[in-house]
């Protein structure tokens, strides 16, 4: 396997719409000259957005948190710009960026360094190949403060990985239960 540049990113994207909305430059400022944490293509991966819908997890009702029973109503549902995770708890989101993973490629989701500084911590999760969806996002705050994550902005940075081959039993032909998930998916089973 080897990791792909910038110029693969870009082709694939364009070419393939393998990321859609793509952006082919790294983007670290709005439209009125607001200083942005970075996204789009960077030398060797791209940096994905949030958007603005979020499920924070919140204790509630005393659930217990079970991913073969999964209680929706563990989570407050916020559409905002900014999202602010409680301390010692999580936030799931999603890309705003819409992905469809080539047979030969798996990619690979980790967090930017910039929220990582601040204890904020994405999970680290595979885009297998064939997959395609807007990916799920898990923000842990691990601090004894309330932390912020803002939409439209940098939150993680995707890594892809080209075989020489293709695999032989991809994502989408197995039917994977996340394959073309378009919102804030909650764990299935």
């Amino acid at each position: 396997m080897t990791i792909k540049s910038d110029k693969w990113i870009k082709k694939m994207s364009l070419e393939s719409s393998m990321i859609n909305p793509f952006s082919e430059n790294q983007i670290r400022k709005d439209s009125d000259g607001n200083k942005l944490i970075s996204y789009g293509v960077s030398s060797f991966g791209y940096d994905v957005r949030c958007a603005n819908e979020f499920k924070v997890f919140t204790n509630i009702n005393s659930a217990i948190v079970d991913p073969k029973k999964f209680d929706d109503k563990s989570f407050v549902n916020i559409e905002s710009d900014i999202c602010v995770i409680p301390p010692n708890s999580f936030a799931l989101a999603r890309t705003i960026e819409y992905f469809k993973i080539p047979r030969n490629v798996l990619t690979i989701c980790l967090g930017k360094s910039t929220y990582a500084r601040c204890g904020i911590i994405v999970n680290v999760t595979p885009l297998e190949p064939e997959w395609e969806g807007h990916v799920t996002l898990e923000f842990s705050n691990t601090t004894n403060l309330p932390a912020k994550i803002y939409a439209g902005e940098g939150v993680a940075q995707m890594i892809f990985l080209e075989s020489d081959e293709e695999c032989e039993v991809s994502y989408a032909d197995r039917s994977g239960k996340y394959q073309g998930q378009t919102g804030v998916t909650l764990p299935k089973t």
